[in-house]
């Protein structure tokens, strides 16, 4: 009973959940690199698909070269543990008019180890964890950006 409630009371209230599963027209500009091509697809599937260049929307993203810092040293002074951090600025546009702009950071650990195959997997899987972070933290700002942009066009 009170669950059928609290919807009842949610649904009046004009509560609409941001990933609804509307498709947001939102054409993410190329991205330089490799990361690059992997954020922009990812963004492309936050946003319901690739869309084109003639969409309401324009999102311009600069992804920074990625940065390493030890996390952890054995007692011999050698790298065990070390993080990726990337840094992507962005801005939005609708049509010529900038909406929106700003910049995310993500980080990801992970374990650094001798053996030349393990470690370049260990590093690959890091970069993916932080690309796909960057992908949800611009996505949500930017869908948010829009519906904010489309309310006030209705006023």
């Amino acid at each position: 009973m009170k669950k059928i409630l609290i919807l009842l009371l949610l649904a009046g209230c004009g509560f609409r959940p941001m990933f609804s599963g509307n498709d947001t027209d939102i054409y993410v500009d190329k991205i330089s690199g490799i990361n690059g091509i992997e954020l922009r697809n990812a963004l492309n599937a936050k946003f319901g698909g690739a869309h084109d260049t003639d969409a309401t929307y324009k999102l311009v993203v600069n992804l920074q070269e990625p940065t390493l810092t030890y996390k952890g040293l054995d007692r011999s002074g050698t790298a065990t543990w070390q993080a990726i951090n990337l840094t992507a600025g962005y801005d939005l546009f609708a049509g010529n008019k900038k909406i929106a702009s700003g910049q995310e950071t993500a980080s990801e650990s992970y374990t650094f180890v001798r053996y030349l195959v393990a470690a370049n997997a260990s590093y690959n899987n890091a970069v993916q964890n932080a690309i796909s972070v960057l992908a949800d933290k611009i996505s949500v700002r930017a869908i948010a950006e829009t519906q904010k942009n489309e309310s006030v066009d209705k006023e």
